[in-house]
């Protein structure tokens, strides 16, 4: 019975997902905000902030000093301005259930970076551009993030 479970909940998500592929961007977008601000909001979001605080708001700095873990990291491109951030690996428990393999996926990673960074610097523009994921490929998620 859990075998069958398991099949029925990947083939469900399988097919949520090819829908999702076909979508406009902004629709995307849509979908995956709540998710990304639910599974980022309780821990991620306060860490962040924690870390931002103690760096007197400047990302460069938060950048410089917590820009490497085992979770996450942040590569300053132009000081105040372009950075690249991600993930050395997919952290996401959907995708560790077996649940969500599309890359289409991966557009909650990238609203889930522009939640974070929306409300650690609400006066400014934030542009998260994906750049590569694992389920697009590559060894690990990053993205292009732009500050205006």
């Amino acid at each position: 019975m859990a075998n069958e479970w398991e099949r029925f909940n990947q083939t469900f998500f399988n097919t949520l997902e090819s829908g999702i592929e076909k979508l406009p961007q902004s629709e995307r977008e849509e979908l995956y905000r709540p998710c990304a601000v639910g599974c980022v909001q309780n821990y991620v979001l306060k860490e962040q902030q924690r870390q931002f605080a103690e760096c007197g708001g400047d990302l460069d700095l938060q950048y410089e000093k917590y820009g490497r873990s085992e979770f996450f990291f942040a590569d300053i491109i132009e000081r105040g301005r372009v950075y690249e951030i991600g993930y050395p690996r997919c952290l996401c428990p959907v995708v560790d259930a077996g649940l969500a393999s599309a890359a289409v996926h991966c557009e909650c990673s990238r609203q889930s970076i522009l939640y974070v960074l929306n409300t650690l610097l609400p006066e400014k523009k934030i542009q998260v551009e994906q750049m590569r994921t694992v389920l697009s490929g590559a060894q690990e998620c990053r993205f292009r993030v732009t500050v205006e």
